[in-house]
Parts: structure tokens; C-alpha cells; sequence
């Protein structure tokens, strides 16, 4: 480094999501310097509305408020709006009611996918479900790299470093004289609670969904032994040990990353590392453009933009240029930015598929064809009913603001349903295609959702007389996605392809189409008695197999981005080695959701935690 080089922090984390803010965290803990680089601002100090309520300022509560967390992700001070395909070809992209050729004057040409840039990345504006990854995500990554470190009961101590379980008492007591058979977490920084809204269960509508759901889903197999022993272990908790070694499936209940039933994140944790450990700096409002690599490819630091919303994702994009600043680290430069962003990041940084880096003039430092490949996500479909009654009991007077009574409530005492998600019950199942764990989660929620379009989150405040089943398809089949570069300009955002259903097509779809029928059938109590009104989709002209196949296609959607730099071989078109280092450079990692070779279990947030507490303690033991 030359004299305006000078390192200022031993290590520069570029994103404070689920990966960097806990790798940034960890490595501070220990007392190394760092800085951490968010390219948004602090969700509890900034001011911005929603579509409930588009001229007030609407934070800190759509952060805070569990049940806000929709409009969280359409808060104008925080969202950054990805319109994205899910196909190459036109005609089928345009069957999807939520696809978009122009919003607000300007050509989009997709669908929306919401992300954020604030502090807490993703994490601040979740549905906050923590369900931990199956084990053969794990020794899938061990096998292919040959790494045992990656094993599973390996893995899993991560989960123990960072949980902080509230919702096991019981459990949590035995493992204070050394008893812990669930393994659950009792003394990390990340919170866990249960939510379930028992005052709703005074609907006898309700009643019926969880009962009817319970029973239908315990008998309709040959294995009610089995699920009987479960539900004696695991008292239908995901994420205790006794189920998710034996890949267990049935009822469960959905932990939530809440504190006193309030959004709790990495937002938090940093925040609270800081007041502890000075050592950890964070830069906010700068948008890194470049990895700063010397004439040997190592990471000597990052070049940003410093000021307000200067992606042009963000729904104010500032047409001020900002500042551009350098910073330098002295060991090690570490990319969090998310599926999109971190492999954004790297091409524009000279690292990526040669072809694409030259059509946009960009030098090319390490030709890394697998950088922005093998995109993947769920999918997810919704089965939406429309009951028939003006609104279920829990929602009555809901205004979904702070002048209605259970936002008092929930203020006063955190009980109700503004302390959910909006979750009632959730069902683990294998479809007729699964390989090995199940591979079906099914949610139902009181809520009008059927996927992501500009202004979704008004549904939940407005329609409070419906009922949706999602149907989300985990460990799916296709690989053919991409992430790459619309230009060589950092604020743009890359052209983001999934390129639905190009590759296990036919197994994927079987296996939704089982799940849609599931869910289906625990409605008919309902539509006995009466209390649901209609189907609104698919619709109950939709039948056949066929019929529910292209209802699919042209419905779906998914949340969980990943896989753009994913561990493996150079020669398998790998970006990172077990050891989370980018082939080809030194002092360069990657820690985020793309470093999955394919995406884990059902909800990823949780593997990007336990991702991030094992690349910490990797560099650590590097040095």
C-alpha cells in the first residue's frame, strides 16, 4: 500500500444482513477493528410511509410491529425494489398477473421482489420465521468439498452459538444443570420466540382450520407412531434436535426472531456489539461500487459512494452522485451483500464471467465464469379463500396503526395478534417426488396474499375476512438462473433472470400441484359449513392436473434469492472455496445467501446465520 493507502480497520464487511452483520459482530467481539459498510440508513431513525398510509411517516412501528412486517418491506425509507424475471420468454412472462412492463413512469419489465437497504439488511424487513436447514444441506456442501467441517452435527453448533430460545421453558431450565437434548440455543445474541395467537382461537371458524389441519395431516399417512413419538419429543417445534435429525414432517409451530414480540435482527446486534466493542464502526449511507484489488488480486479494501439513497433500487433515488470514498484493511475484505448484490459487486470489481465484464469494458482481474450462475429460490403458490364474514375476531377494529386497539395492546403488553406474523399453523410434508426430508411447507395465513406486486402489503390491512394457504416447494430442482450486469455503473441494478422451471420442471410441478390439493382439502370443513364464501385463486374452476400445472407457472414466486456465489470447484463453475475465499484472489470472501451450491430447506435466513457464525470463527482461526 502506498501512503494514501493506509489501512484504517483490519477487516471491511460490505453489508449488515444476516451474513455480514454477524460476521462483523463476531469478529469485533474479539476485539478486531472493522467497519461495516450499509448503503442504508437506520430503519428506527429514518421516515417514510406505506401504502396504508403513504403521506405519514409509518417507522419505527412497520419495523418494530411483527405484524407490520409487510408494509416494512414497502416502507419507502427502506425498500429496495427488484423488478426481476422469472422467464426468458415474453409471452409466458406476461401471464403473471404481477408482472410489470413500467411502473412509475419507468420500464421495468417484471416482477416485483422486494429487498432492503437499510441497517439490518433483509432482516428488517422478514416475516422473522427462524426453521432451521436440514442436515443433508449440510453434508451435501461437506461432500462435494470435502471438507468435514461442513457436516452436520458440525453445523449445528452454529444454531447453538447464536439462538437465545424463549418459547421452551421447560428445556431451557434442563440445560442450566447440563441437559439439553432439543439443542436449542440458550445464551446467544439471536432471540427466539413463539407466537401463536391464542385469542384467535376463540373463532369457532379457527377452531376448525387448526383442528381439522392437525388431524387431517396426522392421519393422512401410515406413520402416526412415528408422528405421535415427535409430537411427544419435539412438541411440535421445527427446530428441536429430536425432529430435525430424523427429518421429521407434520404439524409445527413457527419460531419467530422477535425480542419482547418485537422484529429483532442484526440491526440490533450490531447495534449492541458497538456500545461493548468500539472497535466496530458503522459506516452507513455508503454503497460499495468496487473491491479494491493490488497487482497480486488481494482484497486491500472497497471504493463507495457515500450519501442517501444513491441505488436506484430505492423508491427515492437521489440524483446527487455522493462522495466517493476509499477505506483499506489491513487483512481481509469480506462481501455480504445478498444474491444480487454480491455478485454484482464482484464484476464490477473485474471478477466474473469474462464475456460479460468485456462487453462492459470493465478489466478483468480473475475470470470467474460461476459468478451470477446458478441462481435458484422456491417457489411458492397461494390457495386464497374469501370467507364468509365481514372480518376474523382477532382483526376487529384492526386499523393496522397506532389509533386502533391492538396496536395498544401490543404496545401495553405485546399479547395479540400485532405480536404474530400473521401465521396460524404451518405442515411439513414429503410430496411424491421429495428426496429425502420433506420438501412441502404449508402455511396458512389470515391475510390476503397472493405474492409480491407494488402496493401487496394494503391487502393486509384491508381484506381481514380471508384465509391463504402458501404452498412454498423447497429443495427445488432448477439451477438456470442468473444474476449479471445491466451496465458498469454500481448504483443500476443487475438484470436477475430465475428463469422458472427450465430444469426439473416436471417433478417440481408435481410436487406443488400435491400441495396445492393438501391444502385444499383442509378447507372443506370450512366450505361445509359454509364459512368460506369462494375460492378466489386458483379458483374452483381450476381441477385437473393440467390446469393447476399452468395456474403455477404463471402464479409463482419466491423470496429466498441464492446460490449466485456458490462453494465449489472452479471446474464446476464454483466462486468460493469451503472456506468461503474467492477462487482466484486473496484476502476476499463472500458470506451471504449466494454461497450455497443449492438452496437449503425452507427458510434461509436461518442457514445464512449459522453460514455466518462458521466464516467468523474460519477467519478467526486464520489468524
Amino acid at each position: 500500500m502506498t501512503s494514501d493507502q493506509t489501512a484504517t480497520c483490519e477487516y471491511v464487511v460490505v453489508g449488515s444482513g444476516a451474513g455480514g452483520g454477524t460476521v462483523a459482530a463476531r469478529l469485533a467481539e474479539v476485539g478486531h477493528s472493522v467497519v461495516l459498510l450499509e448503503a442504508g440508513g437506520d430503519p428506527r431513525k429514518l421516515s417514510g410511509g406505506d401504502p396504508v398510509q403513504p403521506d405519514a411517516n409509518r417507522l419505527p412501528n412497520d419495523y418494530d410491529v411483527p405484524a407490520f412486517h409487510g408494509f416494512a418491506s414497502e416502507n419507502e425509507a427502506m425498500k429496495w425494489d427488484f423488478f426481476v424475471r422469472h422467464y426468458a420468454d415474453d409471452n409466458q412472462q406476461r401471464l403473471d398477473p404481477k408482472y410489470l412492463a413500467e411502473f412509475q413512469g419507468k420500464s421495468v419489465d417484471g416482477v416485483l421482489y422486494p429487498r432492503a437497504g437499510t441497517l439490518g439488511g433483509c432482516t428488517a424487513h422478514n416475516a422473522m420465521i427462524l426453521v432451521c436447514p436440514n442436515n443433508s444441506d449440510w453434508d451435501h456442501i461437506a461432500d462435494i468439498t470435502q471438507d468435514p467441517s461442513w457436516r452436520a452435527e458440525r453445523m449445528w453448533t452454529y444454531f447453538e452459538r447464536m439462538e437465545n430460545c424463549h418459547y421452551r421453558p421447560l428445556q431451557r431450565w434442563l440445560a442450566k444443570i447440563g441437559f439439553n437434548p432439543t439443542r436449542h440455543g440458550w445464551k446467544g445474541w439471536l432471540h427466539t420466540e413463539k407466537a401463536v395467537p391464542m385469542a384467535a382461537l376463540r373463532n369457532r371458524a379457527l377452531r376448525e382450520v387448526v383442528v381439522e389441519s392437525v388431524l387431517d395431516s396426522f392421519f393422512d399417512s401410515k406413520d402416526q407412531i412415528k408422528r405421535l413419538e415427535w409430537l411427544f419429543q419435539g412438541q411440535l417445534d421445527p427446530n428441536d434436535w429430536h425432529l430435525v435429525k430424523k427429518d421429521a414432517f407434520g404439524t409445527r409451530f413457527a419460531p419467530l426472531t422477535t425480542r419482547n414480540h418485537a422484529r429483532f435482527g442484526t440491526r440490533e446486534h450490531l447495534l449492541e456489539t458497538r456500545r461493548k466493542h468500539p472497535n466496530l464502526r458503522l459506516e452507513l449511507n455508503a454503497l460499495a461500487t468496487r473491491v479494491l484489488l493490488d497487482q497480486n488480486n488481494r482484497a486491500m479494501g472497497v471504493e463507495y459512494l457515500h450519501g442517501e439513497c444513491l441505488y436506484r433500487a430505492h423508491s427515492r433515488p437521489s440524483a446527487k452522485p455522493g462522495e466517493r470514498r476509499s477505506i483499506y484493511a489491513s487483512k481481509e475484505v469480506i462481501l455480504a451483500a445478498g444474491a444480487f448484490n454480491s455478485p454484482q459487486l464482484l464484476m464490477l470489481s473485474g471478477i466474473g464471467p469474462r464475456e460479460v465484464l468485456e462487453r462492459f469494458h470493465i478489466p478483468v482481474r480473475v475470470d470467474l465464469p460461476g459468478v451470477g450462475q446458478n441462481l435458484q429460490d422456491r417457489y411458492e403458490i397461494a390457495v386464497v379463500n374469501r370467507m364468509n364474514f365481514p372480518a376474523w375476531h382477532v382483526y376487529k377494529n384492526a386499523k393496522f396503526c397506532t389509533d386502533d386497539p391492538q396496536y395498544r395492546q401490543w404496545t401495553a403488553c405485546r399479547s395479540v395478534v400485532y405480536a404474530t406474523n400473521g401465521s396460524l399453523l404451518t405442515v411439513f410434508r414429503h410430496s411424491p417426488v421429495a428426496e429425502g426430508p420433506p420438501d412441502l411447507f404449508c402455511m396458512a395465513l389470515l391475510a390476503n396474499f397472493k405474492g409480491y406486486y407494488p402496493g401487496y402489503s394494503l391487502a393486509f390491512a384491508k381484506d381481514l375476512n380471508y384465509l391463504t394457504w402458501v404452498v412454498l416447494k423447497g429443495h427445488t430442482r432448477n439451477r438456470a438462473g442468473e444474476v449479471t450486469l445491466r451496465s458498469a455503473d454500481p448504483r443500476d441494478m443487475p438484470y436477475v433472470n430465475f428463469r422458472y422451471f427450465e430444469e426439473g420442471a416436471d417433478a417440481d410441478l408435481e410436487a406443488v400441484v400435491e400441495g396445492v390439493r393438501f391444502v385444499r382439502r383442509l378447507t372443506v370443513p370450512l366450505q361445509r359449513q359454509k364459512l368460506i364464501e369462494r375460492e378466489d385463486l386458483p379458483g374452483e374452476e381450476v381441477q385437473t392436473d393440467e390446469q393447476l400445472q399452468e395456474f403455477i407457472r404463471n402464479n409463482a414466486w419466491g423470496h429466498h434469492a441464492s446460490c449466485t456465489c456458490a462453494i465449489g470447484s472452479r471446474e464446476d463453475n464454483g466462486v468460493l472455496a469451503s472456506d468461503f475465499r474467492v477462487h482466484g484472489t486473496e484476502g476476499l470472501r463472500v458470506v451471504d445467501a449466494s454461497v450455497f451450491p443449492r438452496i437449503p430447506g425452507f427458510f434461509i435466513v436461518s442457514a445464512i446465520y449459522m453460514i455466518a457464525e462458521k466464516a467468523a470463527e474460519v477467519i478467526l482461526a486464520a489468524r
